[in-house]
C-alpha cells in the first residue's frame, strides 16, 4: 500500500471530487472515494453525482472508488482499517437545511452518525493521520442575523465595524435557529473538535460558506450559485425567499478549498476551526449574482420573489479570513467571483451538449 493514500468521503460531490482531483494530480497521493450517490436520493435525479464519479474514475490513474454509506459504521471501520490512509478528508454529508426537515433521522445519522464513524476508525486505524471535516457556517445559526445591518441598493451589509472583515470563528453557535440540518451539523463540528481536543488527533472543521464551481450538481434546495447560473442558461424561473434578494454569501471556489485542505495537512494542527468562505471580496448577494450571471450568458434572469424567508437563513453572511490566512500564510483565495461564475456557466453548457 502506498505511504501516501488520501480517503476521501463524498468523492463524487463538488468538493469531494476537486479534492480527489488536487491531491491525486498535484501532490502525487493514490485516492480512495467514497460515494453512495445519496445526493440523488436527497434531491432527485437533478442532483445524480455519478457522472462526476465517472470522470473521476477515467482521469485520475489508480483511484478507487467504494460505494460506502459512511452510515455503516462497521464498513467505514473496516476500510479504513485496511486502507491506513495518511490523510482522510470527510465531506460526505446531507447538504440541505430545508431538506432536513422531511428527514430528520437520514440527516442526523448522515452527518452527525457518519461523522462519528469516521472519527472513531480514525483514531484506532491511523490516530496520526490528518482528518479534515467539511463543515459549514450553518452552525452559527440565525445568530448573524442579529448583527446590526444596513441596508445598501444592491445587498445588506454589517453595519458594525467589529465585523468589517465578516464573521470570525470566535461567533455564538448557540441559542439560535439553525434548521434541523445545521444542528446536525454541529453536533459532527463539536466531534470533530473534541478528537482533537480529547484525543490530540490532528483535525479540523471548516465552516464554508457558499462552496461552488463547476463541477457541482447545483439544486434549489442545495448549491445556491451554480442553480442560479443553471437557471439562467435555460431560461428558467428562480425563486428568490424574501430579503428582497439583498442577502448576502460569500462564494469560494472548490479549488480554492482544496487548496487549503493541503495547506492544513502539511502542517496540521489539533481540533481546530476555520471560517473557509471567499471573504467580502467574493461576496455578492442574490441580485447581484443575477447581474454577473446575464454578463456571462447574454441572458435575463427570469425569477419570482416570495417574501417568506427560509428558515435560519442568514441575510447576510462573509466569512472573515484572517484566522485562515494567519495560521497558513501561503495560503489565500487564487479563483476570483467573476471567474467562478465564467466556469460554471461554461460547465453547464458543455453538460448540456454531451446530455
Amino acid at each position: 500500500m502506498p505511504s501516501k493514500t488520501i480517503l476521501v468521503t463524498g468523492s463524487s460531490g463538488l468538493i469531494g471530487s476537486e479534492v480527489c482531483t488536487h491531491f491525486a494530480q498535484e501532490l502525487g497521493y493514490q485516492v480512495h472515494g467514497v460515494d453512495n450517490n445519496q445526493r440523488a436520493v436527497f434531491f432527485g435525479p437533478p442532483g445524480d453525482t455519478r457522472w462526476n464519479q465517472h470522470r473521476l474514475q477515467e482521469t485520475l490513474k489508480g483511484f478507487v472508488h467504494h460505494e460506502l454509506d459512511i452510515r455503516d459504521r462497521a464498513g467505514v471501520l473496516a476500510l479504513v482499517r485496511q486502507l491506513q490512509p495518511a490523510v482522510i478528508v470527510h465531506t460526505a454529508a446531507q447538504p440541505s437545511h430545508d431538506r432536513a426537515a422531511a428527514i430528520p433521522f437520514d440527516d442526523f445519522d448522515t452527518n452527525a452518525g457518519g461523522t462519528l464513524n469516521l472519527l472513531e476508525a480514525a483514531r484506532q486505524a491511523c490516530p496520526e493521520s490528518p482528518f479534515v471535516h467539511m463543515s459549514t457556517n450553518k452552525v452559527y445559526g440565525d445568530a448573524p442575523n442579529l448583527i446590526k445591518l444596513v441596508e445598501l441598493e444592491t445587498r445588506w451589509d454589517y453595519a458594525d465595524p467589529a465585523y468589517a472583515h465578516g464573521i470570525p470563528e470566535t461567533f455564538t453557535i448557540d441559542q439560535s435557529k439553525h434548521s434541523l440540518f445545521g444542528a446536525s451539523k454541529v453536533a459532527a463540528d463539536v466531534m470533530v473538535q473534541e478528537y482533537g481536543r480529547y484525543f490530540n488527533l490532528p483535525t479540523c472543521c471548516l465552516r464554508g460558506g457558499c462552496l461552488t464551481g463547476p463541477n457541482h450538481s447545483g439544486v434549489e434546495l442545495h448549491g445556491f450559485l451554480s442553480y442560479l447560473v443553471k437557471c439562467n442558461l435555460e431560461g428558467r424561473e428562480y425563486r428568490v425567499f424574501g430579503y428582497k434578494g439583498k442577502q448576502v454569501r460569500d462564494n469560494i471556489h472548490s479549488l480554492d478549498v482544496a487548496r487549503f485542505m493541503a495547506a492544513f495537512v502539511e502542517k496540521p494542527r489539533a481540533g481546530e476551526v476555520y471560517n473557509l468562505g471567499g471573504g467580502k471580496t467574493n461576496s455578492c448577494s442574490i441580485l447581484e449574482a443575477f447581474k454577473l450571471a446575464e454578463e456571462f450568458s447574454g441572458r435575463k434572469q427570469v425569477y419570482t420573489y416570495v417574501e417568506q424567508n427560509r428558515l435560519g437563513d442568514h441575510i447576510c453572511y462573509y466569512s472573515d479570513l484572517r484566522k485562515m490566512r494567519a495560521h497558513y500564510p501561503r495560503w489565500n483565495i487564487s479563483v476570483s467571483l467573476g471567474e467562478t461564475i465564467r466556469q460554471i456557466a461554461a460547465a453547464w453548457q458543455q453538460r448540456r451538449r454531451t446530455g
